[in-house]
């Protein structure tokens, strides 16, 4: 049954979200030690979008956009890409990085805000409660630094914007009817949302000493590149296409919680009981939310089909 499928095409691309993105917390942590804000961002968006075009033209997409896709494009990359990269970059380089993606992933509850009011979405009772979960887990992770934003507010102020940025850009993608590839639409917006970033960063910025990189910022720096910059970016393109933008910003919850245990593999950052009680929380939000409906619709297309 199609729905069933896809429902099961979503979860999975929603799975290797989690892991890839998730491990982009501590990642950026180690990078941004070695780098300056700006120039980091710029070679994400450029390095990005480079790949993701070379990949839509290899794959003999149409790569040049049409008169009508071009302000779409723009509108779009300035929350989803470029809004979202700048505010969380700085969040993230002003308090831990764990921490810093609990707050960035505030943005189910508002794009599920702002799907509702934009896209006549459908708030149900599943939806609240898979909502009211996951964030309680995220409030059980933060709960206890409550300090960090306290000595950090400018952080945790920056990382606000960037779920709010995020969230508008998710909404943007499911109410906008694309016609152009979404390889060549990603590609776009990172190329796009690279030329202010650059700028800036040549303006305000050195020019970043790549020699001078210690190894774990190279290897962090190549994994940036080909997952949360690439493949990621192109998932979650997938991702809202398959799913109402509310479920599929819900399905992100995950991330948070394997960017606090990433960040204390990778950094040492402290993580105690209350992470496990959170991952709880937001397994259980997720399997509310995507899991059950979908198991839901392939059942049914058992039934059905055997009664045919």
């Amino acid at each position: 049954m199609p729905s069933a499928s896809i429902s099961l095409k979503a979860v999975l691309l929603l799975a290797s979200l989690s892991l890839f993105w998730g491990l982009n917390w501590p990642g950026m942590k180690i990078i941004l030690s070695e780098m300056t804000v700006w120039w980091f961002r710029a070679m994400c968006l450029l390095v990005g979008g480079t790949i993701l075009m070379t990949l839509s033209s290899l794959s003999g997409n149409r790569c040049r956009p049409r008169a009508g896709e071009i302000v779409p494009i723009l509108l779009c990359g300035s929350f989803a890409i470029l809004g979202w990269m700048v505010f969380s970059a700085y969040g993230v380089s002003l308090m831990p990085a764990g921490r810093a993606s609990i707050i960035a992933f505030t943005m189910p509850l508002w794009a599920t805000l702002i799907a509702a009011w934009m896209l006549d979405e459908s708030v149900d009772s599943h939806k609240i409660l898979g909502l009211l979960l996951g964030l309680s887990g995220l409030g059980i992770l933060i709960g206890s630094d409550l300090v960090i934003l306290r000595r950090a507010p400018i952080g945790a102020f920056f990382m606000l914007l960037a779920a709010i940025s995020w969230a508008i850009g998710t909404v943007l993608l499911k109410r906008i009817n694309w016609q152009i590839p979404t390889l060549s639409n990603i590609a776009w917006q990172l190329l796009l949302s690279a030329v202010p970033v650059t700028l800036i960063a040549a303006v305000s910025e050195p020019l970043p000493d790549m020699t001078a990189l210690s190894l774990p910022a190279v290897i962090a720096l190549i994994y940036l590149f080909l997952f949360p910059m690439s493949f990621c970016q192109w998932a979650y393109f997938k991702t809202v296409g398959l799913l109402p933008a509310s479920i599929a910003a819900i399905g992100t919850l995950m991330v948070p919680v394997v960017g606090v245990y990433s960040s204390h593999l990778i950094l040492g950052e402290k993580v105690g009981l209350n992470d496990l009680l959170a991952l709880l929380l937001v397994l259980s939000a997720l399997i509310l939310v995507l899991v059950l409906p979908a198991w839901k619709l392939r059942r049914l297309g058992t039934i059905e089909h055997g009664e045919n």
